[in-house]
């Protein structure tokens, strides 16, 4: 659970002054605030922290003893650790994320694909019905024309007969 810069400064009985002065050194993706804006430092940051107040107390009882050294050891082992499993966890999710983009790229392209085979279908079929409207209006055309001339011959004779008795009419 993250805790407060003055709770890890009482808990390692160090000034608050020195727990903030080691965490705005930290990389901005170990500091963190909360709603109201207030500095939270997470597990990791704590570690980190702990680690670097606890070097000049380290440093003065090295004289006594190596068991602290051995917990620092293992403390910066367990960091280590704790870094590699986050490090292989954003692995992972990039991955997958990378993994779900690959397949909706693959997805659109079948997509765009089947839109051009479809555009390609429409183009055709048009092609051909403007073939088959072509064939009905030569036909219509054909069929008319015998009947047109037909038509107009019928209406010319009884014109020129009119004009032809018209004119002997007067003599």
């Amino acid at each position: 659970m993250p805790k407060t810069i003055r709770e890890l400064a009482d808990e390692l009985k160090v000034s608050k002054q020195t727990i903030q002065y080691h965490y705005q050194r930290l990389p901005a993706k170990n500091r963190q605030k909360d709603n109201q804006g207030t500095n939270m430092i997470s597990l990791t940051a704590e570690r980190i922290i702990r680690d670097k107040v606890a070097k000049p107390l380290v440093a003065k009882s090295q004289r006594t003893g190596s068991k602290e050294n051995n917990e620092l050891i293992a403390a910066l082992r367990r960091e280590i650790e704790d870094l590699k499993f986050q490090r292989d966890k954003q692995l992972a999710t990039k991955d997958q994320q990378i993994s779900s983009k690959d397949r909706q790229i693959d997805h659109l392209i079948k997509l765009i694909d089947q839109q051009q085979q479809l555009q390609l279908t429409t183009v055709t079929e048009n092609k051909q019905l403007k073939d088959h409207v072509q064939k009905l209006d030569d036909l219509l055309e054909t069929s008319k024309s015998p009947q047109i001339r037909q038509g107009n011959d019928k209406k010319e004779d009884p014109n020129k007969n009119r004009i032809d008795k018209a004119w002997w009419h007067f003599w």
